[in-house]
This record gives structure tokens, C-alpha cells and sequence, in this order.
């Protein structure tokens, strides 16, 4: 297994080689470094006048910011936000979506040192005062509309002194503009460790509420070899237009497309208008997206889409990256063959990214296959012990302890961080098979964390929130296959004395769950019954119920 890269390329894509193998390559990181000065601030100094943000509105209208524009700004609302009291160090959650100033506000942050913390406007109102509280954030900047909902529950987040709205500040809360007024035009980012804490970043696991990760500064410079392989080397076009449909609070959307694409010096056009595949194709073609992060569960949908190149024959797409999920091999097929572009997978985690990928500029994807081993990654195969495997073995994916994306901890949880550590490694919960080759197979997880359509859920927080129902006595929450998004959302209810199954309580459990937690982690499927197995230690067994429904849609 080896591929080699260009010695032209190394010093462009942060590495350093000392053999062909994945290990053999050491992704350099600076001892000090800062996302806003190694993105915005910097384009803004080298090419002023290139587009770095494009916003479509509903009425197709647009916005346009050039790199000096997007400093200016967030140079201002820095300002603005200093004299907020907010400081090195402060978390301040991001509540705006995929609007520009949610990008604006990342930089204004890191321009301080603040600490940003990124909350998806999916997000009920359980879940979002849980990390509002447990972040202890000191502001939150968020949008008139998706603040609507929680105004009356303001008194339930300790820690806020500021809500800063986009589009109608009421009562107390101050008005976005009104802090991007004054300032100066350029606001040089604070000299930031590559190791201090740039972002607080929520996820699910497979026990308790979702938890925080902290990544620092250094995180982008040790996404920039894997994600311009998975760009496929293609990233020095100055017409090329980024645009993902992917959350900007996850990792997917901020890291791997938004904010790496302002490292690269890249324009970024997003749009607020929900994903559907045809409207997906419209939006491509009338904005000129040449690169883009897709889910396989997106690119699924768009391939439902007949004759996509006869009927946008001005589509520029020309690369897709994608992950979060397995993608099948026949949307690989299309993707290539029909859409005609390329298509590179890659597979990691928030806490430690970019372990496994394809790059077809350095060598061909293999339909099903995960990829191989990225460079500056020790990424490999291990028994229960932690022993490696030789290829064809199954086991779990681990990765090199120390990692250059590995996060910096769990915020306020370290003992749950050392639990990733195996030996010399980092857990990441995944079974896998490497072949001879160097590809990697996905075979599975090793716990109870749910993966839907890219998102992860933890099945005890829909659990805790059902049981919560006058209706539900307990309630077991699994991954069941699905042949579009992998794996659905199912609930195994037992019901309280007195309340009867029917379609009318099925529904109004899952608005419970959409309400109360985030649309995305609703049960999609709920099964009532009488009595659940138990483990010897007196617990839900999961694992079996898990097992029965994939025997139950044949193995899928």
C-alpha cells in the first residue's frame, strides 16, 4: 500500500515525507496560528478583490462580499463584540445558520480569541439550553425567526449577558448591524497557540447528552492535506465556487467546506433554501458551483434525478466530496459515469477527522471501499486488545494517538476523554476490514451510536426525552437499517398503565422528540411492546433489539 506525492506538492498541502506509506508523512503545524488571520484576514491582504462570499436570498437576489468586504466586517463586529466585554477565551454560541454572518462571526471570534460555539438552528429547546449552559456561553448571536421559540425560556440559559439578533432585536436584545457600524476596516486576530481553543463543537454519542469538543486553532491546517486530496488536488482555480448543503454548526458544513475553502482563498455562495434535488441542481448551475460537500444520503436523492447534465447544461460541477455515511457503490457509478465528476469519500469523526479517504487525482476509488489511509495518518486495523490485524482481519478503525485532528478534549469531561484512548491510539467505534491493496470496508459500529443521513444520534437522549411522555414507561432506542440514509431512528415503546398504541400517540411522540430535541433525531419508526430483554446487569439489552431488525430487513 503507498501512493507518493509530488514534491511540488508537499510544502502546498502542509506536509513533510519520509516514505511512501501514510505514516511516512507528517502534516506540518505551526506552534502558532489563528483561523481568521490564516484565512480571511490573509486574502484580504493578498487578493482584496476576489469574491469569498456569495448569499442567494429567496428571491434569487444575491449578496456579495469580497475578502476585503468579510474583513472589514468582521473586523467591525470584532470591535463591536469587544466592547460587549466579550473576551480571549469567552464562549459565544452561533445561532445564525447558513447565512453570511454566521461566517462573519467565526471570524470576528477567532480575530479575538473567543471561543465559538456552533449550534444548529435544528435544535430544540432541551437541547439547546443543555449547551448553552454546559458551554457557559456569554452571548449568543442568532436569527430573529429561530429565536422566536425560545424567548419565553431566556430565564433557563444562566450564563447568557447578550443575545445579538439578525433581522429583529426585541426588548433587550441588541441588533446585529448595529455592531458592524464602527471599527476599524482591518482588526488583526490576537497571536493564538495552534492548541488554544477556537471551537466548542456539540455531537452525540452513544451515553448521556451530547457532549463538547474542543478543537483548536491548529484544526484547519491539519484538515488541509486530506481535504485537498479529497478536492481532489483541485483548489488553485481562482473561478471555483464552494457551496455544501451541510450545517454550518457541524463539521461538515464549517470545516470541510466553508472554512477551508476561505483557507484556499475560494469563493463560498450558500443559500438558506432547503435541500431538494431538483432545486439543488437549479441553485448549482445559476451560481457556477464547481466544488462541493455532499452527504451520500444528497447525493442519493440527486441521482433520483433523471438526465441532471441534459437539463442543466451550464452545470459546472466538477468535484464532490462526501462522508458521514457509507456510500453505496452504485451512487459512486453515477456520480462519475452519468454526472460525469469526480467523487471522493472520506471517513473520521469530529473528535479525530480524515483518518480514511479517496483521492482518484492520486489513485482510484473503489466502489464500497472507504479508501485508503490519508497522509500524516497512522490510521489502522486492531483486534480487542489493540493488537493490529493483518489485512483481511476485521476490527476496529484507530487512529495514531497523537493525531494531528485529534481534538483537544471533552469540555468539562477529561476522564470521558481519556476513555478514546487505546494504548498508543484513539478509539473511533468503527469496525472495519483493510484489504492487501490498502482500501478499508465498513462493517459497523461497536456501541449503540446511531448514523442517519450523516447526523449522529445518541440513543439515550431520545430515550430520556420519550420517557419524558405521560404515554411512555420505557423506551429503547436503535439504528435500523434503511436503504436512503443508512440507518432511521427506531423506538421501541412500552407504554404507561393506561395509555393505548395507536397512529395518533405514534405521531404525537415524535413531535415530542422533533419539539423537545431536534427534528433530525426523531424515531422514524416506533414498535410498542409489552416487556423489553434484559442484560445481566438489569439493563435494556439494545444490542439485541439492534440485531432483530437487521435480521428483520434482511441484513441490510
Amino acid at each position: 500500500m503507498s501512493y507518493r506525492i509530488d514534491d511540488a506538492l508537499l510544502e502546498t498541502l502542509n506536509l513533510r515525507r519520509s516514505g511512501d506509506k501514510p505514516e511516512d508523512y507528517e502534516i506540518l503545524i505551526p506552534e502558532r496560528c489563528n483561523i481568521a488571520r490564516n484565512t480571511v484576514e490573509r486574502h484580504a491582504r493578498e487578493h482584496p478583490e476576489n469574491t469569498a462570499l456569495i448569499f442567494e436570498r429567496e428571491d434569487l437576489s444575491i449578496r456579495t462580499w469580497t475578502f476585503a468586504k468579510l474583513e472589514r466586517d468582521a473586523s467591525r463586529l470584532a470591535h463591536g463584540l469587544k466592547e460587549l466585554g466579550i473576551e480571549r477565551g469567552d464562549r459565544v454560541a452561533l445561532h445564525t445558520g447558513m447565512r453570511p454572518e454566521t461566517g462573519i462571526a467565526h471570524m470576528a471570534l477567532h480575530k479575538l480569541g473567543a471561543v465559538a460555539v456552533t449550534l444548529s438552528q435544528l435544535y430544540g429547546p432541551d437541547t439547546l439550553a443543555h449547551i448553552l449552559n454546559h458551554a457557559e456561553a456569554k452571548a449568543v448571536i442568532t436569527q430573529s425567526d429561530a429565536w422566536a421559540r425560545f424567548r419565553d425560556r431566556v430565564d433557563e440559559f444562566a450564563t447568557l449577558e447578550h443575545i445579538i439578533v439578525v433581522d429583529g432585536a426585541v426588548g433587550g436584545e441588541l441588533d446585529f448591524s448595529a455592531l458592524t457600524v464602527n471599527g476599524p476596516a482591518s482588526l488583526p486576530a490576537v497571536d493564538t497557540a495552534s492548541d488554544e481553543m477556537a471551537l466548542l463543537m456539540y455531537t452525540s454519542g452513544s451515553t448521556g447528552l451530547p457532549k463538547g469538543i474542543m478543537h483548536g486553532h491548529r484544526i484547519l491546517e491539519a484538515y488541509v492535506p486530506s481535504l485537498s486530496m479529497v478536492f481532489d488536488l483541485d483548489r488553485d482555480d481562482p473561478n471555483s465556487v464552494f457551496w455544501s448543503p451541510a450545517d454550518w454548526a457541524w463539521v461538515g458544513g464549517l470545516l470541510d467546506l466553508l472554512l477551508i475553502a476561505w483557507r484556499f482563498g475560494r469563493a463560498v455562495v450558500t443559500s438558506e433554501h432547503r435541500f431538494e434535488a431538483e432545486w439543488a441542481f437549479e441553485f448549482m448551475e445559476r451560481q457556477g458551483v464547481t466544488h462541493s460537500f455532499l452527504t451520500p444520503t444528497a447525493l442519493k436523492r440527486l441521482a433520483q434525478v433523471p438526465n441532471p447534465r441534459t437539463r442543466w447544461p451550464n452545470l459546472k460541477l466538477r468535484v464532490v466530496c462526501t462522508g458521514g455515511e457509507a456510500l453505496p457503490g452504485a451512487v459512486l457509478d453515477w456520480a462519475e459515469n452519468e454526472l460525469g465528476i469526480v467523487c471522493n469519500e472520506f471517513y473520521g469523526l469530529t473528535e479525530v477527522n480524515h483518518l480514511i479517504g479517496n483521492c482518484r487525482a492520486l489513485y482510484p476509488p473503489q466502489a464500497g471501499s472507504m479508501g485508503m489511509a490519508f497522509p500524516g495518518h497512522a490510521t489502522t486495523i486492531v483486534d480487542a486488545d489493540g493488537n493490529p490485524l493483518p489485512d483481511g482481519e476485521e476490527g476496529e478503525v484507530v487512529a495514531g494517538g497523537d493525531d494531528a485532528t485529534r481534538f483537544l478534549g471533552y469540555w468539562k469531561d477529561p476522564e470521558r476523554s481519556e476513555e478514546l484512548r487505546f494504548g498508543p491510539w484513539l478509539r473511533t467505534g468503527d469496525m472495519a476490514v483493510r484489504t492487501s491493496g490498502g482500501y478499508f470496508w465498513y462493517r459497523g459500529r461497536t456501541d449503540d451510536l446511531i448514523k442517519s443521513a450523516g447526523y449522529r444520534i445518541g440513543p439515550a437522549e431520545v430515550e430520556d426525552c420519550l420517557v419524558r411522555h405521560d404515554a411512555v414507561a420505557e423506551a429503547a432506542v436503535v439504528a435500523s437499517p434503511d436503504l436512503e440514509r443508512g440507518s432511521i431512528v427506531k423506538a421501541f415503546v412500552r407504554l404507561a398503565e393506561g395509555s393505548k398504541a395507536s397512529d395518533q400517540l405514534t405521531a404525537e411522540l415524535q413531535v415530542h422528540v422533533k419539539t423537545n430535541l431536534a427534528a433530525y433525531k426523531y424515531p422514524r419508526e416506533i414498535e410498542y411492546v409489552d416487556s423489553f430483554e434484559l442484560t445481566s446487569s438489569g439493563k435494556i439489552s439494545r444490542k439485541k433489539l439492534r440485531e432483530a431488525e437487521i435480521e428483520r430487513k434482511g441484513g441490510r
